[in-house]
Order: structure tokens, then sequence, then C-alpha cells
């Protein structure tokens, strides 16, 4: 089954106000819940995304992104390197290959948001403040780009 992301948020800039400041950076950012578990150990399932509609992707970094045979299903997984194109994506669970592997480069104009942080919820009912703070201590990440990722597969 593929990597399935569920989008929520304005994010992608439409509505009246689209063009005034604000509003616009407010509908840049949207909340994507991750469903299957191609990206282990970097997200499970049940993790929220912050993403950013249109912001820049580098090597390295966890995008969204639509799934080529299937642009209503949205996938998230990490840019691994330009090419003539697009980008090759692949899942950081090497036992899951519903990524690049399987459908080649995906257009740039698949790419439609990149992740910022993760928020993985919690197990339990955190009863305590102290509970509280251990969860979001551990809990809210950066999702940040893999940089000897790109560096590591030209060595193979």
């Amino acid at each position: 089954m593929p990597e399935q992301v569920h989008a929520r948020g304005a994010g992608q800039g439409e509505g009246a106000d689209a063009g005034r400041g604000r509003g616009r950076l407010l509908r840049a950012f949207g909340l994507a819940e991750v469903y299957n578990p191609s990206m282990v150990p970097t997200l499970r399932p049940g993790d929220q995304l912050v993403v950013q509609y249109g912001a820049a992707v580098r090597p390295g970094a966890v995008v969204v992104l639509r799934h080529p045979f299937r642009q209503d299903l949205l996938i998230v997984k990490r840019a691994v390197r330009r090419l003539d194109g697009g980008w090759w994506v692949q899942g950081d669970n090497p036992f899951v290959e519903n990524d690049s592997r399987e459908f080649g480069v995906v257009p740039d104009e698949l790419v439609i948001a990149r992740a910022w942080i993760r928020v993985r919820p919690p197990r339990e009912v955190q009863r305590s403040v102290a509970g509280v703070l251990s969860w979001a201590a551990s809990a809210v990440r950066p999702v940040r780009a893999e940089r000897s990722l790109s560096s590591r597969l030209r060595a193979r």
C-alpha cells in the first residue's frame, strides 16, 4: 500500500485574499498526517507534519507530493536528488519500495509541500504537567534534511 498522507488546511493559496500579506502567509502552511510506514524510522503512522506549500526543495528534504500514477493520493518521501525532469524520491524504510524505484522521477509540479515539523501523538493520556512537557520534548521535532544522504548515495 502506498505511503499516504492526509493534508489539512487551506495550504495552496486559494481564496479572495490570497495575494494579501498575512492571509497568504497563513495559507502557505498546513497539516498532513502520515498513514503508512515508508518513512520509518523518521516518521511513523499517526505522525502529524506541519508542511509549507511551495517551499524550496533541497536534496534530503522530506516532501509531500502527489503520487505520479494516482494524483489524488498524497505521499510523503525524502527528496534524494534533482534530475532532469524532476526529483528522485525515496522512503527512509528500505523494505518499502513505493517511491522512485517503482515510479521513476517525480515532476516538479507534483511536489507540493516541504515538511518542517513532526508532531508525534501521545501514546497515552498525559495527566500531569510534567507528563505533557516530557511528551512535548520528545514528540515535537523539526524535520531536518539528511545532509549526508546525497554523499552516501554517491559513494555506493
